[in-house]
């Protein structure tokens, strides 16, 4: 009679470590999901980043808003696709709220960055249509006159 006591509770025991096992493994999918999600997302990322320093070298440290702008709106709507992407899978991906929160600012800060460089790019774009460019022209004075002689 001893049999029929153990012989369920072996099996209880072979289900629980089964289910231990799958919960296990779950988990480390998921993690590896996430990771490899977040990946993509962060490789789109610095590629604008590193368009946007590649644009900011060729002009001597400075950024050139005309060329700068579509960048800095790709990467807005990356960190926006991302900042979705992590508050919907929160819990699933384990994520802090203090990364979220510290997220959504940095998107909002890109977005704001954004803004500026576009609206200074379409004045630019607007100054050089107009003949005005950024080398002078257009409404604008004529370059003062230097002396001539010896000083």
């Amino acid at each position: 009679m001893a049999k029929p006591i153990f012989a369920p509770a072996r099996y209880f025991l072979l289900l629980a470590g089964l289910l231990i096992l799958l919960l296990a493994g779950a988990s480390g999918a998921r993690a590896q999901s996430c990771n490899e999600d977040l990946a993509v997302f962060g490789k789109k990322r610095n590629t604008e980043i590193e368009a946007l320093n590649a644009i900011s070298k060729s002009h001597g440290g400075k950024l050139d808003p005309v060329g700068a702008c579509p960048h800095f709106r790709a990467m807005g709507a990356i960190e926006s696709q991302m900042l979705a992407y992590l508050t919907k899978n929160k819990e699933w991906c384990n994520i802090p709220d203090d990364f979220i929160n510290g997220f959504k600012a940095n998107t909002e800060k890109t977005a704001g960055i954004s803004k500026q460089a576009c609206e200074l790019a379409e004045k630019v774009k607007k100054m050089q249509s107009q003949g005005g460019g950024l080398a002078g022209g257009g409404n604008l004075p004529p370059p003062p006159k230097l002396p001539a002689g010896p000083l």
